[in-house]
């Protein structure tokens, strides 16, 4: 794990966080202690979440964390699924704020390309796969070897399955998303995460997103801080070396739990001050979240914030509608 020093890390106005293999194991949920963890950062940073998951992924990967979060915080949080090609933030509800869609056509073209290129490369897939192994996500498409669902399906089994997966097929993998690139040179493609190739637009990456929050959020790359697993050249957080952002490379969520408390650590006095009192809304909501537990009712409430339901992206009435999946 690459540590900057406290000081520095302390600093910085906002935490940018990879989502699969960072926070959360691929395709998997975070844990109580991240979320908890999440939520104290928020208290004293703004944060931002970018991934490859489309946006429902991001919900269900992130719903500890919204059981935990005080709604006062959840304004300084913000999402960037599909890899920053949708952009949500909390205002009186979740927003979608931009959506870079990509066209009919060009989905089509990109599901052809992958047909073509399964037969060039001599790709056979497993006889059993876990949902669809090509996902249109609208603002995406992504090929995921095991199916989309095989973490949501089978856990920690799904997980170990990706793993040996990837020791196994990763020069292919590579292989296949080079050819990829060559049918579809307008497009951008990547090979994401342990085993799954993603095609946006063009330019898209993290250094996108990172752009994006400059625009939005009017923070500069230099106040930020971007923690991810895969920062090592041909990682798809590789692109967010080239922004001026500070990058801090970890191996797994243990190592991001760490990268939390150092901030939390380093952060000052004034800060700390905002965060202990924050820290108070935080236990006040987990005692609520517990009590509700208790009366079997939490599961029917959804995510809740100082005993107000606080609607999850997609649950906004009046935002864009995302496209049917």
């Amino acid at each position: 794990m690459e540590m900057m020093k406290a000081g520095r890390l302390g600093a910085k106005k906002l935490i940018v966080f990879d989502l699969d293999g960072t926070l959360a194991p691929s395709k998997g949920k975070i844990d109580a202690e991240t979320a908890g963890l999440l939520a104290r950062l928020l208290a004293v940073r703004k944060v931002a979440v970018i991934g490859g998951g489309k946006y429902s992924l991001f919900r269900s990967q992130l719903a500890e964390a919204f059981a935990r979060i005080p709604k006062p915080l959840l304004p300084r949080l913000f999402l960037f699924p599909t890899t920053s090609t949708a952009f949500y933030r909390y205002d009186k509800g979740w927003k979608n704020i931009y959506k870079l869609a990509l066209s009919k056509r060009e989905r089509a073209r990109i599901k052809k390309a992958f047909r073509e290129v399964f037969r060039e490369a001599g790709y056979r897939g497993p006889e059993k796969v876990y949902g669809k192994t090509i996902e249109d996500r609208g603002t995406q498409v992504t090929f995921s070897a095991l199916g989309q669902e095989v973490v949501a399906r089978l856990g920690k089994r799904g997980f170990k399955m990706k793993d040996e997966w990837r020791k196994k097929y990763a020069p292919l993998k590579i292989k296949m998303a080079k050819l990829l690139a060559r049918r579809l040179p307008g497009l951008e493609v990547r090979a994401a995460g342990y085993t799954s190739i993603d095609v946006t637009k063009k330019g898209i990456d993290k250094a996108y997103g990172i752009r994006q929050i400059e625009k939005y959020l009017r923070i500069p790359a230099r106040d930020m801080a971007f923690v991810g697993d895969a920062l090592f050249p041909g990682g798809n957080d590789y692109a967010a070396r080239r922004t001026g952002a500070d990058c801090v490379a970890v191996r797994g969520p243990a190592d991001t739990k760490s990268i939390i408390k150092k901030i939390l650590t380093g952060a000052g006095a004034e800060d700390m001050m905002s965060s202990r009192q924050a820290h108070a809304g935080i236990s006040q909501q987990l005692s609520r979240n517990k009590d509700d537990r208790g009366r079997g009712r939490a599961k029917h409430r959804g995510f809740h914030a100082h005993g107000t339901r606080a609607a999850l992206p997609g649950d906004d009435r009046n935002r864009l509608r995302t496209p049917a999946r």
